[in-house]
């Protein structure tokens, strides 16, 4: 971990907001920009980064594990690479600690400017591993829906992000709108306002309102980032404007 000059945590108070897309996507960002970064999905029980990254394998290097290589300066790990597919990972707390203590000890990163780590929804055995052995972030990146019953575990969260003395850098609102693809009509299916909301409360920026995008989800399942794949659209100018604010907030502290 001391190769690593930034650990930036993305959590969210519940599942299905899409914490793991917007991990994939600030990720992937960042590595066009031109930083080294490294992913680790620390999802235990819901691996998604295999499906969203495409199947890739690490390797072993004597005793440590080598990330699977995605770009030439994105590397990627995740428990959903080592076991097989559709196979369910049914551990308890001590488990998922020591295997995350073997993600972040006996993993040969190398030099990375970020490494991001896509953490599973709550306040669970995962992200206070985390927060214990890595002791302080650069920060955390919270990710909400719009709606109500969102912003309520949201705050939850952050509660406990705060409690585990890491700083909370900014809201991504997913999920904001629809924009009709004939009419250009925006239709925000889960309401709107909670990422500003959030942002005002914990006075934050709100780094970003990620749009619902059909295309996005069927790059998603074939393995193809947003930012990488849907090339000047909405949705890939946002995520790269939330890895532009997230960069300069991190560099700067």
């Amino acid at each position: 971990m001391g190769k690593i000059k930034h650990k930036i945590a993305v959590l969210s108070g519940k599942g299905g907001v899409g914490k793991t897309t917007v991990a994939v996507n600030l990720a992937t960002a960042l590595a066009e920009s031109g930083y080294k970064v490294g992913l680790l999905d620390l999802d235990m029980h819901g691996p998604n980064i295999v499906r969203m990254l495409g199947s890739k394998n690490p390797t072993v290097d004597g005793e440590e594990i080598v990330p699977a290589e995605v770009l030439h300066n994105l590397k990627a790990l995740s428990i959903g690479m080592l076991v097989e597919e559709g196979k369910a990972v049914i551990w308890r707390g001590p488990l998922k600690h020591s295997a995350i203590k073997q993600f972040l000890g006996d993993t040969k990163w190398g030099e990375l400017d970020y490494l991001v780590f896509d953490l599973p929804p709550g306040t669970g055995d995962e992200a206070l591993s985390l927060f214990q052995m890595i002791g302080k972030l650069d920060g955390v990146v919270m990710v909400t829906t719009p709606q109500k019953i969102s912003l309520d575990d949201v705050r939850r969260a952050v509660s406990f992000v705060q409690t585990m003395g890491q700083k909370l850098i900014g809201i991504v609102e997913n999920m904001s709108y629809v924009k009709c693809s004939k009419c250009d009509e925006i239709i925000e299916v889960f309401g709107s306002g909670g990422g500003e909301i959030l942002a005002k409360e914990y006075n934050v920026p709100l780094l970003g309102k990620v749009p619902l995008d059909p295309k996005a989800a069927k790059y998603a399942d074939e393995g193809k980032p947003i930012t990488l794949y849907l090339r000047e659209t909405e949705i890939e100018q946002v995520f790269r404007d939330i890895a532009e604010q997230v960069a300069k907030i991190v560099e700067v502290k």
